[in-house]
């Protein structure tokens, strides 16, 4: 079951979406394998501080978080990764980790790769290590409404 938040919040927006059970995982790429998804259309969620600010930069799977291109796309003055120690309260409804990109829920700005926009679906932690939400990326934009950016350093080893 997706966290109550998140689909409470999709339902009543009126969204289309799938949840897709796997075998608990706990990286982006061990989901995407999990679920076989194309690693470039689960989008995972990686926890930072902008100017003291929680925030969320969701990227594919595939690669890595650039922190100076971030920097430069929030116009911050610093930016780092946050801890697990920073962020474990925010998300009630949530596994450690196994939260989904909807900063709007939780009160924090969200910075989205546009790697992600390349393709009509994406996928994503529901709130638990065993679980996905498939939904069109239009609708997350729309639902979201992150700052878009070239975020992505390098790809990683692709699933």
């Amino acid at each position: 079951m997706p966290a109550a938040t998140l689909k409470r919040f999709l339902d009543e927006n009126h969204v289309r979406y799938v949840s897709i059970r796997h075998s608990p995982a706990y990286t982006a790429q061990e989901i995407a394998a999990s679920a076989h998804i194309p690693g470039r259309e689960v989008a995972k969620t990686v926890m930072v501080k902008i100017d003291g600010d929680m925030a969320m930069a969701v990227l594919p799977a595939t690669t890595m978080l650039d922190l100076d291109r971030l920097k430069r796309a929030a116009g911050a003055r610093k930016v780092a990764l946050a801890t697990e120690r920073d962020f474990k309260d925010r998300f009630p409804d949530c596994e450690p980790g196994g939260m989904p990109p909807f900063g709007n829920l939780y009160d924090m700005k969200v910075f989205c790769d546009a790697l992600l926009a390349d393709d009509d679906q994406i996928a994503f932690n529901a709130g638990s290590h065993a679980e996905l939400i498939q939904l069109a990326y239009a609708d997350f934009e729309r639902l979201v409404q992150p700052t878009v950016a070239n975020l992505s350093a390098r790809r990683v080893t692709a699933v």
